[in-house]
């Protein structure tokens, strides 16, 4: 290869079409990254060389042509290597790359993509725990769905043991009868009916506030289970138990 580009480009028109791409791939391999940018004509490879070349402008035209998360999740690392912050925002919305957004947002400070993440999110149910152990469920990633539930919602670790157990016979009967139930074995969750009633309680006082409202509190200050008691004792709050979210036996198809 002489590098006789006018030469090159002279011959191109006489190429066949589908094979020029062929032509780029020897272009790339002889270190002509540009020249192969402009000769191939698969998208595919002509996002790889946008990216190799820093080219932001080509990479973001072909990223939009493709509607491709994973290709907007790549070019925004590029934008952000090349600190263009409000590229790679909008690379992450489209990629809906939460955590990438929000860590972006937090290290720059900026509140209105917070704000912005948080309709975001709340749009794709990302910050409703009911839709995330759902989720979880349906992938069939049980034991996850399980200590997920145990954190977040206690008063479904009954229904998620179940389905845990009922799927985990199908391998591995013997290692299903270790897995407890709370409704069946309550000496094993000291304390779990009051975590329950503590999630419903939660639930019904959640008020939503700027982040800058909240006060720090001591793990011993900020006792949910101790504030669901003091205000079940004043008459506050009543519990209502639901059947449906601690006694049902829901199969994992049905899920």
């Amino acid at each position: 290869m002489r590098g006789d580009f006018e030469t090159a480009q002279s011959v191109l028109p006489s190429v066949p079409w589908e094979q020029r791409t062929r032509v780029a791939h020897f272009l790339e391999k002889q270190g002509f990254k540009s020249q192969a940018l402009a000769v191939s004509t698969d998208p595919d490879h002509k996002f790889e060389l946008a990216l190799q070349l820093g080219d932001l402008k080509v990479a973001y035209k072909l990223a939009k042509e493709a509607v491709s998360e994973q290709k907007w999740k790549r070019l925004s690392e590029l934008a952000l290597s090349k600190c263009e912050f409000q590229l790679a925002e909008e690379c992450l919305h489209h990629a809906k790359d939460y955590g990438g957004l929000l860590l972006l947002a937090t290290s720059s400070g900026n509140a209105s993509m917070v704000e912005k993440l948080a309709q975001s999110s709340e749009a794709e149910g990302i910050n409703n725990k009911e839709k995330a152990l759902n989720m979880l469920v349906q992938s069939k990633r049980l034991p996850e769905a399980a200590f997920f539930a145990r954190t977040y919602l206690p008063s479904q670790v009954s229904r998620i043991v179940k389905l845990w157990k009922e799927n985990l016979k199908k391998t591995n009967e013997k290692a299903s009868y270790a897995l407890a139930d709370p409704e069946e074995y309550e000496n094993l969750f000291p304390n779990f009916n009051n975590v329950v009633k503590a999630e419903q309680y939660l639930k019904q006082n959640q008020i939503r506030q700027p982040a800058s409202s909240f006060k720090v509190l001591s793990s011993a200050e900020n006792n949910p289970v101790e504030s669901m008691l003091e205000a079940e004792a004043s008459g506050n709050f009543v519990y209502i138990p639901d059947d449906d979210a601690t006694g049902s036996q829901h199969s994992l198809s049905e899920v």
